[in-house]
């Protein structure tokens, strides 16, 4: 199972970015490969905000739309998520909130992989290491 982030889908969805061809052909693999994807609600929120704070409402729903039609489920984040999350933070200096929530949710879910630009694997393998 492999967990979307935000950053993939802005780059297949978006304007022209040096990430794009990359992203758009190892998703493309994923999805000829039969991987299992899943996101969480946090990728759709980031999406929302995004295209709001650059008055691109009109891209929110084919964007929203693009996501939900490639992945195989949309994860919930609620509070025990965030609160995971917190301890994730405050142990760890070197996690971001922001990847800290992802991390959670893989851990909740037995996710094993994650596609974005900014979390680096040997930063989550020290987290696992220590703390989950």
């Amino acid at each position: 199972m492999i967990l979307i982030d935000s950053n993939i889908p802005m780059y297949l969805f978006g304007a022209s970015h040096p990430q794009k061809a990359d992203a758009r052909r190892l998703l493309e693999n994923l999805i000829t490969d039969r991987r299992r994807l899943v996101t969480d609600a946090r990728v759709l929120q980031e999406r929302l905000h995004r295209y709001a704070a650059i008055n691109r409402r009109d891209a929110i729903q084919p964007a929203f739309s693009a996501l939900l039609g490639i992945v195989d489920q949309l994860l919930a984040v609620d509070l025990a998520t965030a609160e995971r999350a917190k301890e994730i933070v405050m142990g760890h200096r070197q996690v971001s909130a922001r990847n800290a929530a992802h991390l959670e949710v893989m851990e909740q879910h037995g996710i094993e992989r994650v596609l974005m630009r900014a979390l680096r694997s040997d930063v989550r393998e020290k987290c696992a290491a220590t703390s989950m």
